[in-house]
């Protein structure tokens, strides 16, 4: 069953149990959103961070000491990272125990080395084991650092990502990222799109769901945020999307408010604060 079939069926459960925390969604007043707002969720993986490009930063110096430089440091990336959608699938499904990103992506590395030839090259463990904590280690857009301080004077903000507390908070200090507080995968044990992940948030930070908003790049992220009540924030990042899904494109004015950065957010956020 596709990840999204499982979103569907866990969304008309939460109907079940509780109907109110999911309304119809309309463009909504800016000064409306200000006037509720407490808490910004912002997804990490490409809207916060470059992860396809930091990744291949890394492959790069990877691949010329095992004298692959002939391969595409990005091409290896993307493939590295495509697989990373359909690993946590298994977990989503229930059909493995939750493990968290550093393992799935472990498995991801090895598989992607196989699919390009270089599992004959004898490696050091440490040296792939080095490779693999790239994802602790993800730089942030230049304007993640500056938007996130800024918003935080007025919110409470938080990331909410598939990656686990470790390494929400190792790419926090790599990137001097301020937040409030770090939530991870890991205190769910679920990934996303689920709704019990933006749920449970909620309850977690003691918000209501109608005056949180999530903040991301990718527009599936967006709309399970919002089919649980949340507002929605969206970024136009330029090579942010998982290669995996080509198919999903951004969906224009259909969000709450939508900006080409963080900087952007914030400056509508913020109008007419102090």
């Amino acid at each position: 069953m596709h990840p999204f079939e499982h979103f569907d069926y866990l969304r008309r459960q939460l109907d079940k149990i509780d109907p109110s925390y999911r309304k119809t969604h309309k463009k909504t007043n800016v000064g409306v959103v200000m006037g509720n707002l407490e808490v910004l969720f912002f997804d990490v993986l490409g809207t916060v961070v470059d992860w396809r490009g930091s990744i291949a930063a890394e492959v790069k110096p990877f691949l010329a000491r095992y004298a692959a430089a002939e391969i595409d440091a990005e091409d290896f990336a993307d493939a590295w990272v495509g697989r990373y959608d359909a690993s946590v699938e298994a977990v989503r499904a229930g059909n493995r125990p939750f493990v968290t990103l550093d393992l799935l992506n472990l498995e991801n590395l090895k598989e992607t080395l196989e699919a390009f030839g270089l599992t004959r090259v004898k490696m050091d463990q440490a040296d792939l084991h080095h490779l693999n904590l790239a994802w602790h280690r993800l730089q942030p857009w230049p304007d993640s650092a500056a938007g996130i301080s800024r918003l935080k004077k007025h919110f409470i903000v938080s990331p909410l990502s598939d990656g686990h507390t470790r390494l929400m908070i190792n790419v926090a200090r790599h990137g001097k990222l301020l937040w409030d507080t770090v939530l991870g995968a890991d205190v769910w044990h679920s990934y996303k799109p689920m709704p019990q992940v933006y749920v449970r948030a909620c309850e977690l930070l003691g918000v209501a769901p109608g005056n949180a908003m999530l903040i991301a790049a990718h527009d599936y992220d967006l709309n399970a945020a919002r089919n649980c009540g949340l507002k929605t924030g969206y970024v136009t990042r330029s090579h942010a999307n998982d290669p995996s899904k080509p198919a999903y494109s951004p969906l224009p004015n259909n969000w709450d408010c939508e900006a080409s950065d963080l900087l952007g957010i914030a400056d509508i956020l913020l109008k007419g604060r102090s």
